[in-house]
């Protein structure tokens, strides 16, 4: 059933790290990759360190808990301009958590966002009461099967 208009994103992940045996051991290869999308800059990636990554790249684990984050703030950001609510500054500090499973895999059990919102003007009371709505419009905390929590901060200016 569809709901309304469709989006595609579309994305290129290369992995960089054949260390010029391929996958012919557990470790003998590397996990580096590289996302791109055309026209923006490259994400160097890798596995988290835990299983062999590269700490200085990216894990696909914080990319799910920036998404996250950034889905939220944008959903945010826009009611409050609808609510006469001016942020003047936004910093979030998410914080996602997994658990590995026994068969070698694993999941996310929840994500919690702390967004620390500074206003110039309007109701603090309605834009911490807005995180509930933002999360609602959210399209990736609409799309995981985990729960997302917001704890937010707001300072008035």
């Amino acid at each position: 059933m569809s709901f309304g208009k469709e989006h595609k994103y579309s994305v290129t992940v290369t992995w960089t790290g054949n260390t010029g045996t391929g996958t012919s051991g557990y470790r003998d290869y590397g996990r580096q990759h590289e996302i791109a999308a055309e026209g923006k800059a490259g994400i160097a990636g890798s596995a988290d360190p835990v299983f062999r990554g590269d700490w200085m790249r990216w894990n696909p684990e914080e990319l799910l808990v920036a998404a996250l984050s950034s889905c939220h703030q944008l959903a945010y950001l826009h009611l409050c301009a609808v609510a006469g609510i001016v942020v003047v500054g936004y910093e979030d500090h998410a914080e996602g958590w997994m658990e590995e499973t026994p068969d070698g895999g694993g999941r996310f059990t929840r994500v919690a966002l702390h967004p620390r919102v500074t206003i110039a003007a309007g109701d603090a009371a309605k834009a911490k009461e807005l995180h509930h709505e933002a999360h609602g419009l959210c399209f990736i905390a609409r799309s995981v099967n985990f729960p997302v929590e917001h704890e937010p901060e707001i300072v008035v200016e």
